[in-house]
């Protein structure tokens, strides 16, 4: 008798009660997704079989995986939605577009992340009827398109009815499924795992024999099914069989039963293992090919089932028919498919088969691969873009043309995150060509700068390459040198790179990119004062190319010189450049350069929406946020709590703002030891920026510190940038900072003059402060009360917490009674509530704000429930209405 499914679900009992817990709280209109994790055969496609069978008047929509289909980008996502694909046409027209370009129905650009805003947008529609259940198998198999998709949807859910439950075998080589919950299955436990090998052996069955099947299967469910096939009780009970790992064991006897097969159904079960899609008219036109009839089907009987889709019993039972295949066999079922795959339909499924049907070199499939792979870009496949141009380079006869693909798939790989690949493909390239070889090197630099290994650091390869193109490419030589210095600037060695320009040939016809590294070289190696005039022109052009192609060194360089103009410029280009390609990488650095921009002119509330839209773009894409513009902010709104618990949280490695963003907010506290320490640990780093920054902090706090030898140290290194800069913002902020060292109230009123602008707000009411203060120590009461409470007034307005406070106390002491502020409403708002807020207050709806921060419409409201609630607020209208959002 065959067993059920509720026999092989023996000691799942938690498990069910999970996924039953699931259905219930789905029917209930709430969203959730669990991924289940385990070795092959503990029993997820099982659980995953009860979950769609008891999820009745729910729509399930399912999907699996294939090791072989892993190339394809959007392949599995393309299978859990088809079902649902008709109602599509209520998708506002640039998701629809998005869909069709990702599953290959149209072309264009892709917009990965607006793939799956729509995709949850579909998934959405479809649950409006009745509530949702997507179930995924054997998802460690995902391409990776899919997989970043999938995990999109999975943390979206949340406000929608619809569940999502992953099968994915341990280990995974997938990142994106990492941080959704999960649940580990175990093996059975011995009365379990008895009590399940009762029930598939019905016979008797001595002891010993159960006591081996026990002992080898270790509480895997499918073992415990499989072991007995392996070679017959008998085998068991005389213990020829040696132990090996569960998933070997149970490959071993789907093994077995392929060899009892005659060489037809052999065949059969090959070329069904060797097509991914699982689509039965493509697979008995190949088997046409191959003089197969349909009748062959019946031979493979609880190996392969042909129906609508062609099924393998276990997905084990997959890899083990292709695996057990001769390499003779492999390949002529890939001709097949081929010969059965359509060329205008799915060319790049065709050219895979193609090339793994080939038992040589092929200039013809090579080519093919070659197209595939740009298709794939197209539709944002880096994966199968690197697998298509590594195996084109395989097939490749010419070793120029081969040294070109390989160096391509090279890069892939790096942009696909294969770091270990890409360096075995570098590793390959051997070439007199100064162009190619240069290329390696630049791969070599980036490889070395993600994977952060021992060997020769990133900036020695950009050097190589630079020098090797200083004769045949001097133009792109320039700009490997300009890549260099940005490396020697994050991870230093910039005394390195200013010492390879120096004996570099010039070039016969400057630009930008000499003049940025003259200027560097001068900076380095004479001072600020020398480089200002080099640097001032071309940091003032903020739409040089430089800048275009490297904006965050145009913004460094830019705060390096206190050009506040030049920087937001550089930000603003950035984000609007970023917007216009779409590109997921440039876009949050130009959205965490203009936050940061808009901290320092005092716009919160700007610099918090940036925030959110960069968060939300890094979530979406699964990378780690760019945390410096959120210590700009804490630093300067002075919350203690708040910000001490994000100083605390940020690895001290990755980002050298943390020290200046301390010394400023302990300046604001008044703990002027604490801030000097700090601004002494950020000068003495010597980082471009954040030296400079850290300057002024410095001096302030040595000299409340009495340390004045200190403070004339570091106000001649801070004049020196102003004067090389020539900016108002530089040479105000210099100006209080020299009066602070000489008690001179003429520099006081200049840094103020020079300040008065709505861009440099934040610190001429600093200037202010100090100046106020200054003039209380001096018995000017009047006067200072009049500068104090506008600084106050200012900073209170702003939402600078510690410096409002500070200067509040600063009034009680001259004898005015200061009026505790009222809270802005904005203040109990999150990031992203704060983000929200000013969308809908803008006018957009819940579907655009949902489009802009990869939300669902549900979750955007859900989100507004919330702002109405902390704002006392009853409707939008009252929303567009709230001054602090405007």
């Amino acid at each position: 008798m065959a067993m059920t499914n509720a026999d092989v679900l023996v000691g799942r009992q938690d498990e069910i009660r999970r996924l039953d817990a699931l259905l219930t709280s789905v029917r209930a209109g709430k969203g959730s997704a669990l991924v289940l994790r385990g070795e092959a055969g503990i029993g997820k496609s099982t659980l995953l079989r009860h979950l769609q069978d008891t999820a009745t008047g729910l729509l399930v929509l399912s999907a699996s995986g294939a090791e072989f289909e892993t190339e394809l980008p959007f392949a599995v996502l393309h299978q859990l939605l088809a079902p649902v694909a008709g109602r599509s046409d209520a998708l506002p027209a640039r998701h629809r577009e998005a869909l069709d370009i990702a599953f290959g129905r149209a072309k264009g650009a892709l917009d990965p992340f607006m793939v799956g805003v729509a995709s949850l947008g579909l998934l959405a529609e479809s649950a409006c009827e009745r509530p949702l259940v997507c179930v995924i198998d054997d998802a460690q198999w995902l391409d990776q398109a899919s997989a970043k998709a999938v995990a999109f949807l999975a943390r979206r859910i949340a406000a929608e009815p619809i569940a999502m439950v992953l099968a994915v075998r341990e280990p995974s080589r997938l990142p994106a499924l990492e941080a959704l919950p999960r649940h580990s299955l175990q093996g059975l436990r011995e009365t379990e795992a008895r009590a399940l090998l009762a029930r598939a052996v019905r016979a008797p069955l001595d002891e010993r024999v159960r006591d081996r099947i026990l002992s080898e299967a270790r509480g895997n469910p499918l073992a415990l099914l499989e072991l007995p096939r392996t070679s017959g009780l008998a085998g068991m009970a005389g213990g020829y069989v040696q132990p090996d790992s569960v998933p070997c064991v149970i490959e071993q006897s789907f093994r077995s039963r392929l060899e009892l097969l005659p060489p037809t159904a052999r065949l059969l079960v090959t070329l069904a293992a060797a097509d991914p899609i699982g689509d039965p008219a493509l697979l008995w036109r190949a088997a046409e090919t191959l003089g197969i009839d349909e009748g062959t089907a019946a031979q493979t009987a609880g190996l392969v089932e042909f129906g609508t889709r062609v099924r393998f019993g276990h997905p084990l039972a997959r890899s083990a028919a292709y695996r057990a295949a001769a390499p003779e066999e492999r390949r002529r079922a890939h001709g097949a498919l081929a010969t059965a795959t359509d060329p205008v339909t799915d060319p790049d499924r065709r050219a895979w088969h193609r090339a793994q049907a080939c038992a040589g070199p092929d200039a013809h499939v090579a080519a093919e691969l070659e197209a595939s792979a740009a298709r794939a870009l197209d539709r944002g496949g880096v994966a199968a873009a690197a697998a298509f141009l590594e195996r084109s380079a395989a097939l490749t006869v010419s070793p120029a043309r081969r040294t070109e693909r390989v160096l391509a798939a090279a890069e892939a790989k790096l942009s696909a995150g294969d770091f270990d690949t890409s360096a075995d493909l570098v590793n390959t390239v051997v070439t007199d060509d100064s162009g190619k070889a240069a290329q390696a090197d630049l791969l070599r630099g980036r490889l070395s700068f993600v994977r952060r290994r021992g060997g020769e650091s990133p900036t020695t390869y950009l050097l190589r390459a630079a020098t090797r193109l200083e004769r045949t490419d001097p133009c792109r030589s320039r700009e490997c040198y300009l890549d260099a210095v940005e490396m020697g600037l994050l991870l230093g060695g910039l005394d390195q790179v200013v010492e390879a320009i120096g004996v570099a040939p010039p070039l016969t016809e400057p630009d930008a990119t000499v003049a940025v590294l003259t200027g560097l070289a001068s900076l380095v190696g004479k001072g600020h004062e020398a480089a200002g005039e080099v640097l001032r022109s071309v940091i003032d052009d903020t739409g040089n190319h430089v800048w275009s192609k490297r904006p965050s060194l145009g913004f460094m360089l830019a705060a390096e010189l206190w050009n506040f103009d030049a920087m937001c410029g550089i930000a603003g280009l950035a984000v609007a450049a970023g917007r216009a390609f779409g590109s997921f990488h440039a876009l949050p650095i130009g959205l965490a350069m203009h936050a940061t921009a808009a901290v320092h002119r005092g716009d919160f509330g700007a610099a918090m929406e940036l925030i959110s839209e960069e968060e939300a773009i890094a979530d979406a894409t699964g990378a780690a946020p760019l945390i410096y513009p959120r210590l700009h902010l804490a630093a300067l709104r002075g919350r203690r709590e708040e910000a001490v618990a994000l100083f605390a949280s940020v690895d001290q490695r990755m980002t050298l703002s943390t020290p200046w963003a301390t010394a400023v907010l302990n300046n604001g506290l008044a703990d002027y030891p604490a801030a000097m320490k700090a601004a002494q640990r950020a000068v003495d780093h010597g980082a471009i920026t954040t030296t400079g920054l850290a300057l002024p902090e410095l001096i302030e706090a040595a000299t409340r510190c009495g340390e004045r030898d200190v403070a004339a140290g570091a106000l001649a290194s801070l004049q020196e940038r102003a004067r090389a800069g020539r900016h108002p913002w530089g040479l105000g902020v210099a100006a209080y900072s020299r009066a602070l060292v000489s008690d001179d109230e003429a520099s006081y009123c200049e840094a103020v003059a020079l300040l008065d602008d709505s861009a440099l707000v934040v610190y001429r009411s600093r200037a202010q402060l100090l100046y106020g203060e200054w003039l209380r120590r001096r018995g000017r009461r009047r006067d200072a009360r009049a500068t104090l409470r506008q600084a106050h007034e200012t900073l209170a307005g702003l939402g600078m917490s510690a410096f409002a406070e500070r200067a509040a106390c600063e009034l009680r002491a001259t004898g005015e009674q200061v009026r505790s502020r009222t809270p802005q409403a904005t203040e109990q708002l999150t990031v992203q509530e704060v983000h929200i807020a000013r969308l809908v207050a803008e006018g957009a709806t819940s579907k655009e704000v949902a489009a802009r921060l990869f939300l669902s419409p549900r979750t955007v409201d859900a989100h507004l429930r919330n702002i109405f609630r902390k704002l006392g607020l009853t409707s939008r209208r009252q929303l567009r209405g709230l001054a602090e959002l405007c």
